[in-house]
C-alpha cells in the first residue's frame, strides 16, 4: 500500500522544488515516485500544509554529553569553555544514560534521521545500537602534543573503538580531535587503524584566534591553558601558517575528511585543504560557536571556495537543543544573504555524503529512505521564520 503525502511545495534537494509535489512511498519508507498533485486522484492524497523535505543530517554532536545541559556558562571562549568541561563532565552512570536517550529521541522527534557523533567513551553505544537513527561515531583521540602520553592515548581509545559493533546503521573510525591536541605520531596511529578501510574522519578546526595563534607564532592562551593542567608545549615549534595547515601534514588524503566549526577558516584554507584531500567536508554547528565564543564563521568565504559544507549542533554542553532546524534559521538569521535551498542542501544532501549514506539518505528520489518532514508555519521566499516547526511524516 503505498502512501502519496503532498504539500504546498516538495524540496527534492537533489533537484528543483515542486509546487504542490507529491511523494509516494512505499510500506518500508522508500520512495517509488516523485510527482504533482495534478497528476493524482486528489482522493488518494495526504495533504499538509508546508513544505516536505528528506530527513535532516547532524554531522557533528557529542551525544554523550548530554547530561551537562546548562552546566556550562555561555560566551566564556573556546579554552575556558573546555576547562569547564573537563573538570565537570563526571555525572553518575544512570544519570548519563537517561540523558543520552533523551537526547536521541529529541533527534527523532526532530527529524534528524543520521548523526555524525563524537565518542571519548562507549557511553552512547548502546542507545546506538538500538536506535532508528543511523550513528557514524569518531572515537576522538587527543594527546595535547604530549609524546610520552602519544601510545597510551591511542590504546585507550583502541579499546574503546573495539567495543563498538559496526551493522548498516552504525559505522565508525578513530579520528583526531583538533590540530592542538594531536602529535605527528598520534595522527599516524589513527591513520594505521583506518589504512585499507573507506573512512569519514572528524576533525575540530580552527574555532578560535588562540588555535591559530599558537601555529603562527607558538604564542598565546593556548601556553597558559596547557601550563594550567600541567602540560608544557615548550618543545613545540610553530610553522607560521594557519592551523589547518598542521593537520593537513598528517590527514590520510585516503579517507572523507570533515572539518568541524571552521569559525575562522578562510578561502585560503579551504582551497589548501581541498588541493590536498580529493573530499572535505565542513561542518558548521552555529549555536555552538555563538553559545561558546559568539562568534559564526564567514560563509561567503566557503561559498566561494565552493566548500561542501554540512550541519551540526555539538552537544547540549555547548547548545540550547539537537536540532538541525534550530541551526538552520540561525544562520539565515544572521547570513541573510544565504537563501533556504542553500542550507537546506547543507543540512540534507551534503550531510549525507560526508557520512557516506546519500545512497539512502539527503534527498528525495526514488530508491532512497530518507524520511519526510513536514515543515509548518513557512513564509514567501524566506522560507523559515521564528515559529517555523518541524514534524516526522516518516
Amino acid at each position: 500500500m503505498y502512501r502519496k503525502i503532498t504539500a504546498d511545495k516538495v524540496y527534492p534537494v537533489s533537484s528543483a522544488p515542486i509546487e504542490h509535489g507529491v511523494v509516494v512511498v512505499d510500506e518500508q519508507g522508500e520512495i517509488v515516485r516523485i510527482g504533482t498533485a495534478s497528476e493524482f486522484d486528489p482522493s488518494e492524497l495526504e495533504r499538509y500544509e508546508g513544505i516536505l523535505i528528506p530527513g535532516l543530517i547532524n554531522t557533528h554532536c557529542h551525544l554523550e554529553l548530554s547530561h551537562m545541559k546548562g552546566k556550562i556558562p555561555t560566551g566564556t571562549g573556546l579554552l575556558t569553555f573546555i576547562g569547564n568541561v573537563v573538570r565537570q563532565r563526571g555525572a553518575s552512570e544512570e544519570e548519563i544514560q537517561d540523558r543520552i536517550a533523551e537526547g536521541d529521541r529529541y533527534m527523532q522527534e526532530h527529524g534528524i534521521v543520521a548523526v555524525g557523533d563524537i565518542s571519548n567513551k562507549s557511553d552512547t553505544f548502546r542507545v546506538k545500537q538500538q536506535s532508528p537513527i543511523r550513528y557514524y561515531t569518531f572515537v576522538e583521540n587527543f594527546d595535547f602534543m604530549q609524546e610520552d602520553r602519544t601510545q597510551a592515548t591511542f590504546d585507550m581509545y583502541k579499546e574503546v573503538y573495539d567495543t563498538l559493533e559496526e551493522s548498516e546503521t552504525v559505522r565508525k573510525s578513530m579520528s583526531p580531535h583538533a590540530p592542538y591536541s594531536m602529535t605527528p605520531q598520534l595522527f599516524e596511529l589513527v591513520n594505521s587503524l583506518n589504512v585499507g578501510k573507506q573512512r569519514t574522519i572528524s576533525i575540530h578546526n580552527q574555532e578560535t584566534p588562540p588555535e591559530n595563534e599558537l601555529f603562527l607564532t607558538g604564542g598565546g592562551a593556548f601556553n597558559d591553558f596547557y601550563t594550567s593542567f600541567g602540560m608544557s608545549l615548550e618543545h613545540f615549534k610553530p610553522n607560521g601558517q594557519t592551523a589547518i595547515h598542521y593537520a593537513l601534514q598528517y590527514l590520510d588524503p585516503a579517507q572523507k575528511v570533515l572539518f568541524v566549526h571552521n569559525t575562522l577558516t578562510t578561502t585560503e584554507d579551504i582551497l589548501a585543504a581541498k588541493s590536498k584531500l580529493p573530499e572535505c567536508y565542513w561542518a558548521t554547528c552555529p549555536n555552538a560557536n555563538l553559545y561558546i565564543e559568539n562568534l559564526l564563521p564567514d560563509y561567503r568565504q566557503f561559498l566561494e571556495a565552493d566548500a561542501c559544507v554540512t550541519i551540526g549542533t555539538d552537544s547540549l554542553t555547548s547548545n540550547w537543543q539537537l536540532c538541525i532546524l534550530e541551526e538552520m534559521k540561525t544562520i539565515l538569521r544572521y547570513q541573510s544573504y544565504l537563501d533556504f535551498e542553500t542550507v537546506l542542501q547543507w543540512a540534507t544532501l551534503n550531510g549525507a555524503k560526508a557520512l557516506s549514506w546519500d545512497n539512502v539518505l539527503g534527498s528525495l528520489e526514488p530508491g532512497k529512505q530518507p524520511g519526510l518532514l513536514l515543515i509548518e508555519n513557512v513564509e514567501g521566499e524566506k522560507v523559515l521564520n521564528e515559529d517555523s516547526t518541524v514534524k516526522r511524516i516518516i
